[in-house]
């Protein structure tokens, strides 16, 4: 199964309270951190929650 690699790039602060609480479900919590998570459309949906904070890689 594919995997996504999720690095936060931008700061969570000044943005809305869900987009901040997707960010921390997403297990990051600052600037560069980085975190593999299964290709799952619920992942798919956090993700593009927050695309304007985040860069997504596929990777195996």
């Amino acid at each position: 199964m594919a995997r996504l690699k999720v690095t936060q790039i931008r700061s969570g602060i000044g943005n809305k309270q869900n987009q901040r609480d997707t960010l921390r479900s997403l297990g990051l919590k600052r600037i560069h951190d980085v975190v593999v998570k299964e290709d799952r459309p619920e992942i798919r949906g956090m993700v593009k929650t927050v695309t304007h904070l985040v860069r997504v890689e596929e990777v195996e």
